[in-house]
């Protein structure tokens, strides 16, 4: 299909929308035209030698324009996209190796859980696997009302992030107790 500078789309008051999701094997497009019409497109999530990026080509077949028009913003209302690559990723075990980074004293808080025993007399208590490969602890704390009750050490977290690159980690997940409210020292930590 020629789709070079196609300009067949007109828009009136209303907008389009967009709505995406990026799976493993194919990307699905779904769109309200300003018409009010739903319209769809399902491509591979990976064809090199069709497109560079399957959502953004779903929206240009949309909106019926050429790969080399420029993709008109000002008519677009809303793009959402969701994905399950990364899920996906976590359940195959196929992701990067993960280095935990939390407070001193809850290295294990992950694999403790919430003590859920569905078979309630097992001897043998088979766990889930983590998905994380190991954990540098960091000595700072808030409270759950915000009081810093000790400092970041950003001397010895760098020190300790520096050996687990040096050790070959990527990918680094910061869980803070209280980070969810007070991000101040996971700010610190990721830079």
């Amino acid at each position: 299909m020629n789709r070079k500078n196609k300009k067949n789309f007109s828009f009136q008051d209303q907008k389009w929308e967009f709505w995406i999701d990026r799976g493993g094997t194919f990307t699905d497009i779904v769109c309200k035209t300003p018409k009010g019409e739903i319209m769809s497109q399902k491509l591979l999530s990976e064809d090199a030698r069709q497109y560079d990026d399957a959502a953004v080509e779903g929206i240009r077949r949309l909106l019926n324009i050429g790969e080399d028009d420029e993709i008109p913003f000002e008519s677009i209302e809303t793009v959402k996209m969701g994905t399950t690559v990364a899920t996906n990723a976590l359940l195959e075990r196929q992701g990067a190796r993960t280095l935990l980074v939390t407070n001193e004293g809850l290295s294990d808080v992950l694999r403790i859980g919430y003590q859920n025993r569905p078979e309630l007399f097992a001897l043998c208590i088979k766990l889930p696997a983590l998905l994380y490969d190991s954990v540098v602890e960091v000595s700072g704390r808030f409270d759950a009302h915000g009081t810093e009750l000790i400092a970041l050490d950003e001397v010895s977290a760098f020190d300790n992030l520096k050996k687990a690159f040096d050790s070959g980690f990527r990918s680094v997940a910061i869980a803070l107790i209280h980070g969810y409210r007070f991000s101040e020292h996971e700010k610190q930590l990721a830079k």
